[in-house]
């Protein structure tokens, strides 16, 4: 009688420890609130308005480069902790911050999906305000990076998820990559080596271009060469309202340029602000060159925005998301090439 308690004590205590473990699968976390690029910040108001909170806000609130106009590079709600309550926990982007001498374990953490789905949080732990000081700034670029890459993750899963199936069965068909936009966006030219994409409101205008070239030399990936091949396929492909007119770039403002390595593949970035010669027209731009090595071409992906009434960081952002989602269908050939190549067989 004993071993038969016994063992319906034990299927009972298994069966409760698996009901619980299938209702914490089977759990759904709320989704994310707030709106894209914007930052909580859970900290007591004195200390946002002092010393602490002029770091934060000179770092992440700082101008974003490559716009017309001055915008920050996330828009920051200050929250004190009394006040974090669960319409604020499911932001989707968090910092929470804890200064206190008793903090043993002074820290910079990063996780994500605390309270919500698909979220990302910061907390940082400092026993006083140059300790926080000194975590901060020497985090501040991976911070920012982090928030960034969420916004932008975001984004593409979005686009991928529901796409415009047509743009998308073309620019594989044409072209041979993948590229997901959302639906609205139409081809409005498509020539052998050059694909406009636009998506138009009576406020503003997004704009995705792909054009591609053959790989001639390391030389290919400098500002100059890369500045050349965009002003050449604009002019060409690209015309204003008035005649003569046609888009370029504008060289009055600073460009940003970057090399980096876009899923395997050797790559450039381009960002700045274009302008329409012979005309009043403007605005920001993001351009992604890649190596397609398998086919020795160059593909570039550009998203540029015409806002004029209008703030243009949100909209930038959608346009780099949807170049971003840039992908090779012959990406394992190209991988096996850069591995031959780097092992020097």
């Amino acid at each position: 009688m004993k071993r038969i308690l016994m063992k319906l004590l034990v299927f009972s205590f298994l069966t409760l420890v698996l009901f619980s473990c299938n209702l914490k699968e089977g759990a759904k976390m709320e989704t994310i609130t707030g709106k894209s690029n914007e930052i909580v910040i859970v900290i007591g108001k004195e200390v946002w308005t002092g010393q602490v909170g002029s770091v934060i806000r000179q770092t992440l609130a700082q101008p974003q480069s490559s716009l017309p106009q001055e915008e920050p590079i996330f828009t920051l709600i200050n929250v004190p902790p009394e006040a974090f309550i669960n319409i604020f926990k499911t932001s989707r982007n968090l910092i929470t911050v804890k200064i206190s001498p008793t903090n043993t374990n002074p820290k910079v953490e990063f996780t994500n999906d605390v309270y919500a789905y698909p979220q990302v949080v910061v907390n940082i732990q400092a026993t006083s305000a140059e300790n926080f000081e000194e975590l901060f700034n020497a985090n501040s670029e991976k911070i920012i990076g982090f928030f960034l890459k969420a916004e932008k993750d975001r984004l593409k899963k979005t686009y991928k998820d529901v796409h415009e199936k047509t743009v998308y069965k073309t620019l594989l068909k044409d072209f041979n990559i993948q590229l997901y936009v959302p639906t609205g966006f139409k081809i409005v030219k498509n020539d052998s080596n050059f694909v406009w994409i636009r998506y138009d409101t009576p406020q503003i205008t997004q704009n995705i271009f792909v054009y591609t070239y053959p790989y001639d030399s390391d030389s290919t990936f400098t500002l100059k060469h890369q500045l050349g091949k965009r002003n050449l396929q604009l002019k060409k492909n690209v015309p204003g309202p008035l005649p003569g007119s046609y888009m370029t770039t504008e060289m009055e403002v600073p460009l940003d340029f970057n090399i980096l390595n876009y899923n395997g593949n050797y790559a450039s970035e381009l960002r700045g602000l274009w302008r329409v010669e012979n005309d009043f027209m403007g605005g920001p731009f993001v351009s992604l060159a890649v190596l397609d090595a398998s086919r020795r071409r160059i593909v570039t992906v550009e998203g540029n925005v015409y806002a004029p009434k209008n703030n243009k960081r949100n909209y930038l952002r959608q346009v780099e998301a949807m170049i971003y989602s840039l992908e090779f269908p012959s990406q394992k050939i190209n991988d096996k090439i850069t591995n031959q190549l780097e092992s020097g067989n």
